[in-house]
């Protein structure tokens, strides 16, 4: 398949070469003692007083080489398990809003680990989303169970692969202790270990902190599966420029990959990154901009030339409500990355530049996820669909609707979204002039109020809750007074409580 690309082959070729020179004449700050002794040891030049480690080209190249080309993402039901590159891009929901749009009052609040429970079952029943990165935080998560309050209701009521980041070592042994139980044993689930972690892995500029370097270190040494992310910010921590961005963050790149390697050969990777630019009129954080599906178009570029999977924070948005905004901030990244051979895009349900889940925003954000799939899927050509025979036989003036081919590729040959209305104006007043939002939130009404069948069973839930004192509930179950929007009645208006804004690590 023919991708939509930026860069000439020299381009690319000079974007690596001088993020080697990066990385050799330049170097890292390297916060974690223990990352620098293994940069040491396989070759790199350490300076511990400074805590400055710059790396030769030669050393870079023998182990980026090491990435394995693809990687795999495993649900606790394996049906749903996902390696790639694929044809079609994997979609995952975005992950760590503090808040969450509250389906009853329509007013911000911070999310809860019940919430988590019933994004994991709206999760597993759109099927435009293949992951489940875990949407929210969890603000009742009881002391030393942060982490744990947060995976255990989304593995509780999600079969599909769910991911998030962990603060420390603590967290992760007790989140693989969660998989362990849920699967029957530690062998069992090192069998088919199900549980996929994320982190950060560089500060930029060119800074690697103590934590995020232990864990990455950590995931590739006991070979768990976890993914980096590259995060830095146009005009702030790197130069205003798609190329310097570009250049810089490749430089990033690939220092973490060569960390990963030295600590276990074959860490699998992806070429994954949330560059965002910032407004350079008052500093905002602005994850909506075009500019962020241009920069994926680069970063598949390089990804193909390091032969790794390419993926990126693609349909995000700055709008606080489901509106236009929203539309083309979440439509026009993913498409173009999509277009570009992206194979992991992380745009769903999130608003407000990833402060807060709106559930209505997540259903609609599945049918654009369905549509990008749609794009990717082909255009089909062969001598047998230009439908040749049909034309001529059809001929000047006829009508194609009541052919027998046209029936029978009636529902496969367009994509039928389910939100979306066609209907005429006149039609659609009759029925209440109902809004995309209003009609999102009544289907995910629909699917919350049928209990889950993908919930795990009872027996291994006890088990889990013999083992964990305190924990959450972490059940889906429908919040009280949430009921239908009535077409054509008032619409809740949206508030935003005001509350000291936090950001988690993705």
């Amino acid at each position: 398949m023919n991708f939509f690309s930026y860069l000439a082959d020299d381009d690319v070729r000079y974007v690596h070469e001088a993020s080697l020179e990066i990385l050799e004449e330049v170097g890292l700050l390297v916060r974690n003692e223990k990352a620098r002794r293994r940069f040491h040891d396989h070759g790199a030049m350490v300076d511990h007083e400074t805590e400055m480690v710059r790396i030769p080209s030669a050393v870079v190249e023998t182990y980026r080489k090491l990435v394995p080309p693809t990687i795999t993402l495993r649900g606790r039901d394996p049906d749903f398990d996902v390696t790639f590159p694929r044809k079609l891009p994997v979609i995952a929901t975005a992950s760590s809003a503090p808040d969450l749009v509250d389906p009853v009052s329509g007013i911000c609040r911070r999310a809860t680990s019940d919430d988590i429970a019933r994004i994991a079952h709206l999760v597993n029943e759109l099927p435009g989303f293949d992951i489940f990165s875990i949407s929210t935080l969890a603000d009742d998560a009881p002391r030393d169970q942060f982490s744990l309050s947060r995976f255990y209701p989304a593995l509780k009521n999600c079969v599909k692969p769910c991911r998030t980041s962990v603060i420390d070592v603590r967290e992760v042994r007790q989140i693989l202790k969660l998989g362990e139980l849920i699967a029957g044993s530690k062998e069992a689930y090192s069998e088919r270990p199900f549980i996929n972690f994320g982190y950060c892995s560089i500060v930029s500029p060119l800074t690697m902190d103590f934590d995020s370097t232990e864990m990455l270190m950590f995931y590739a040494e006991n070979d768990i599966t976890a993914y980096g992310t590259i995060a830095p910010m146009g005009g702030l921590s790197t130069p205003l420029s798609l190329a310097g961005m570009l250049t810089l963050m490749n430089a990033e790149w690939l220092a973490a990959a060569t960390l990963a390697q030295m600590s276990k050969p074959g860490t699998a990777q992806i070429y994954n990154f949330l560059p965002v630019f910032a407004d350079m009129r008052d500093g905002a954080y602005a994850p909506g901009a075009i500019e962020i599906g241009m920069m994926n178009s680069a970063v598949c570029q390089m990804a193909r030339f390091y032969n790794v999977p390419a993926g990126g924070y693609l349909g995000l948005t700055n709008s606080k409500i489901s509106d236009a905004q929203a539309g083309f901030e979440k439509g026009m990244a993913p498409l173009l990355g999509a277009l570009s051979g992206v194979s992991f895009i992380v745009m769903g349900a999130l608003q407000d530049a990833l402060m807060s889940f709106d559930y209505g925003q997540a259903v609609i954000d599945n049918e654009i996820a369905l549509m990008i799939k749609h794009v990717r899927s082909g255009f089909g050509f062969s001598k047998e669909s230009t439908s040749l025979e049909e034309i001529k036989a059809t001929g000047p003036g006829g009508m194609f609707a009541a052919n027998p081919q046209t029936l029978k590729s009636m529902n496969t040959a367009t994509f039928m979204p389910e939100l979306a209305d066609r209907k005429l104006r006149e039609q659609w007043e009759a029925e209440g002039s109902s809004t995309i939002h209003q009609r999102a939130m009544n289907k995910a009404l629909e699917i919350l109020s049928t209990p889950n069948s993908l919930a795990i069973d009872p027996d291994v839930d006890d088990r889990i809750r013999d083992e964990f004192d305190g924990l959450v509930a972490g059940n889906s179950t429908l919040p009280e007074g949430w009921c239908r929007y009535e077409v054509g009645g008032p619409n809740i208006t949206r508030q935003r409580r005001t509350n000291k804004r936090r950001r988690s690590t993705a």
